[in-house]
């Protein structure tokens, strides 16, 4: 079967740092791999004046490593071509238009555009309404929308911006793009939990006592401080990534493997998300903001962040998904900046067995542990018998993926995801509905935190973040299998 893609990509931020050390990188991975050969073409667009061949040269530097052809990255970059565009100017569109055109003839490519924008969300609308107006978007093959967050700040600019691309696009076109769900330990979830009658039988609330799920990072807010100031970590991580995750690890197994019955499930684990009142957000919430320390900035001495920045680069808390199976269970989760490590880990607390027969023997936990980055694996701890004359007990960890260094080469997430727009589907990308439900959530939490004058509470840099966050499960009895000793 012919596995080679026909699409000319239509790339607005094109001269970005997100198209220079992602996207080309990707689409020239799916080059060399033969899903893209002779029959595609890129088109970047932005405001800065450049050249096809200065254009060319950038994208050749960023898809060069050390084992790189020149060949075949010379070959790649004739590709691409460049447009000077200003999105409100609707006279550039017309020249985009014809661009567009004869690129579509030159490669044979039968129509089939796919439009990526990697810019400002203030500029979705104007763009949909443009390619639609200018008839750059055609007649005889698909069109496609692929956008990066943030997808609004609440749930009513969402909405807007949701209705001003839905005037152009219908939804089935628009893709919304999260490379978490691109990632390979993130897609092992469901052949995890549906793919082993061992593991299906037992992920429900009669079994698991709680998850925990961290995404720590080790650096501060660097060059996204602009940005970080007016999102902070509920809107950065929580409302994305982390919900994005919970829905996977909780909805009910789909009919199919299909993308309209895993997104319905999806959807339905996002809705019974339990939405908190202010006074419970005040009990299942903790949100931080890293101090100077150990010779490092805090966020508020941060360039471009002001003195009395209220704005939170930590996040932790417990919520629930009012579901059949996962009723009852506290999903802890946590996320943030200059934490001791960059990790993305999910851990499965199962409940301890209803007896211990061996008398003054401790039972370790039985917990499945998957780690996402910076090394995918998955493993499951649990007890056997130590090695000697006498019986007693000890943890070991049973590996049940090797290490990403170990095992065949892990695509990177955002090749994953291109060309699963390129074939149509929709799988791991976001429905507007999930965006929606998970904004429903979120909002809660910042409304109720914005009149928690008193509610911020400060972490040494280089740690796993407050006391507080700990103490969240320490009220529950239970404690973070990930520490900043692990």
């Amino acid at each position: 079967m012919d596995t080679r893609q026909q699409a000319l990509f239509i790339i607005f931020g094109g001269t970005g740092d997100l198209a220079k050390r992602k996207l080309y990188p990707s689409l020239f991975e799916l080059y060399e791999k033969g899903f893209l050969k002779e029959n595609f073409a890129v088109i970047g667009t932005a405001r800065r004046p450049w050249t096809d061949e200065y254009f060319q040269e950038v994208v050749r530097k960023s898809v060069t490593t050390d084992g790189t052809s020149k060949e075949d990255a010379d070959e790649f970059a004739q590709h691409f071509y460049y447009q000077s565009h200003n999105v409100n100017d609707t006279e550039h569109y017309v020249t985009l238009q014809k661009l567009a055109q004869r690129l579509d003839e030159k490669y044979s490519i039968g129509g089939n555009r796919l439009f990526y924008l990697a810019m400002s969300p203030r500029f979705f609308g104007t763009i949909a309404e443009h390619l639609k107006s200018q008839n750059i978007v055609t007649d005889n093959g698909y069109n496609r929308l692929i956008i990066e967050k943030p997808f609004g700040h609440d749930l009513p600019s969402a909405r807007e911006l949701n209705d001003s691309i839905g005037r152009y696009f219908a939804e089935d076109s628009v893709f919304r793009i999260d490379h978490y769900l691109g990632k390979e330990m993130i897609q092992n979830i469901a052949a995890v939990r549906f793919g082993n009658n061992l593991f299906r039988a037992l992920w429900n609330n009669r079994y698991i006592d709680n998850i925990q799920i961290t995404l720590s990072e080790a650096l501060g807010v660097e060059e996204r401080a602009g940005y970080y100031e007016t999102a902070g970590a509920l809107r950065d991580m929580v409302q994305n990534h982390i919900l994005q995750i919970v829905s996977l690890l909780t909805m009910n197994m789909p009919a199919s493997f299909t993308e309209t019955d895993i997104r319905r499930e999806k959807i339905y684990a996002l809705k019974a998300l339990q939405v908190y009142t202010p006074e419970e957000v005040e009990e299942n919430f903790v949100r931080a903001q890293y101090a100077q320390s150990r010779g490092l900035k805090g966020y508020r001495q941060e360039e471009q962040i002001a003195d009395n920045s209220r704005t939170e680069t930590f996040v932790a808390g417990k919520l629930f998904v009012n579901s059949e199976n996962f009723s009852g269970v506290p999903i802890y989760i946590r996320t943030g900046k200059r934490l001791a490590k960059k990790t993305t880990r999910i851990d499965i607390v199962f409940k301890d067995v209803p007896k211990n027969i061996f008398g003054s023997e401790k039972l370790g936990k039985n917990i499945l542990t998957i780690i996402v980055e910076p090394e995918g694996e998955i493993y499951l701890q649990m007890n056997v018998k130590k090695v000697g004359q006498n019986f007693g007990l000890q943890v070991q960890k049973l590996d049940l993926l090797q290490s990403e260094s170990d095992s065949t080469p892990i695509p990177e997430a955002y090749e994953k995801l291109i060309l699963d727009a390129l074939r149509g589907d929709a799988t791991n990308f976001t429905h507007w509905e999930e965006v929606a439900y998970s904004w429903k959530f979120v909002d809660a939490i910042r409304t109720a935190w914005d009149k928690q004058e008193g509610a911020l509470v400060e972490y040494t840099s280089g740690s796993m973040g407050p006391r507080e966050a700990d103490d969240l499960l320490a009220h529950d009895g239970h404690k973070w299998i990930f520490t900043s000793k692990n």
